[in-house]
């Protein structure tokens, strides 16, 4: 049975926003199809009733509060790109981290970036979207290497997009085999595949199995679409590599997270773990 005073863990959340369309001005020049350009975000196809909005008379720290509060999350990990996430940094210390998300094709400013980052902000990890890049970046080319080295460096782990990218772009670069080369070049590196791996999943368990320092978080599935390869996998050998992350708000609310997340057929053990003491230990976070 899922508990609920066990300090949730959100390793994907952020703050609504007037005007959330900007969030993704980054992608336009690489969508080429017309319905994309009319999306309020990329994968906007897959997602009904986004929640990704603010009044203006509403402060979007205290939105994403207060649903936090609502359903038992202790602390999220959120973006530090924004000054809306700084503010809550500063504010709010005991209820947010940061991450910093990196396109590696500038490789000198971007390690930079990450190291001015963690001494400043003390982020908790770097995140990446392969598939996003411009130009895209495969998950195991050389211009990723310095950054693996950079987060080994500073003892964080990345975050990287895995399997069949959401928005309408080339999904190659995210083939989830690239993993295994990635690990196997740098044992001491913390890898968490973000957003489901689909369709190899498998594979994900598999390399997962393999390599100690390959894990996996939940962002950008409502529960009852969560693989039933990790779902199995958790409930086994798993239990220490599979941890929940949310969507909230770019494309789920918590509301609906965690209605749905009860009926997950996770064995009792492995619900704190899932729910927080994967995310604590994998990111380094204080007590």
């Amino acid at each position: 049975m899922m508990p609920t005073d066990v300090g949730v863990i959100d390793l994907m959340i952020g703050f609504p926003s007037e005007d959330a369309r900007r969030h993704y001005d980054f992608l336009k020049t690489q969508l080429r199809d017309e319905e994309s350009s009319r999306m309020e975000f990329p994968a906007e196809y897959m997602f009904k009733g986004v929640p990704n909005y603010v009044g203006e008379d509403q402060d979007p720290v205290e939105v994403t509060l207060a649903a936090m509060d609502v359903h038992g999350v202790a602390v999220g990990l959120v973006g530090i790109g924004a000054d809306v996430t700084k503010r809550a940094l500063a504010d709010h210390p005991e209820r947010f981290v940061g991450s910093l998300e990196v396109d590696p094709n500038d490789i000198t400013k971007t390690v930079g970036r990450i190291r001015r980052a963690h001494e400043k902000y003390d982020i908790k990890a770097v995140t990446t979207f392969p598939a996003g890049c411009n130009p895209q970046v495969p998950v195991s080319d050389r211009r990723y290497y310095p950054v693996y080295q950079t987060c080994i460096d500073l003892d964080i782990p990345i975050i990287v997009n895995a399997g069949i990218a959401g928005p309408r772009l080339p999904s190659a670069c995210q083939d989830v085999m690239h993993f295994d080369q990635v690990c196997y070049d740098f044992p001491e590196l913390r890898i968490v595949m973000r957003h489901g791996a689909e369709p190899w999943e498998e594979l994900a368990v598999k390399l997962m199995l393999k390599w100690p320092g390959l894990f996996y978080m939940t962002s950008g599935f409502a529960p009852r679409y969560y693989p039933k390869a990790i779902i199995d996998y958790a409930n086994t050998r798993g239990a220490d590599k599979v941890m929940y992350a949310g969507y909230y708000p770019m494309g789920l609310s918590l509301d609906r997270i965690f209605a749905e997340l009860p009926d997950v057929p996770f064995r009792d053990h492995v619900w704190p773990k899932f729910l927080r003491e994967n995310a604590m230990r994998v990111f380094k976070l204080d007590g």
